[in-house]
């Protein structure tokens, strides 16, 4: 069963590590989701994140704060 932006949001706040497919997601839901694994210590990884512009792929890390892994 898919999960929504803010059930995955959620789950990273209570410290629950994920592993999603950048491509399906929109940047704005990425950024979101790293600041949460951030303030948790959980640990994002993004596959297919060659899908998304360079700028994106900054702003989500420096939201991320060393919690999230890109897959290129």
């Amino acid at each position: 069963m898919s999960k929504t932006p803010e059930q995955l949001i959620n789950i990273l706040r209570a410290g629950g590590g994920l592993i999603l497919d950048a491509a399906t997601r929109l940047p704005d839901q990425l950024t979101q989701m790293a600041a949460a694994a951030a303030g948790s210590g959980a640990t994002l990884v993004l596959r297919n994140a060659d899908y998304r512009a360079p700028d994106d792929l900054i702003n989500i890390a420096a939201a991320g704060r060393g919690r999230v892994i890109f897959e290129l």
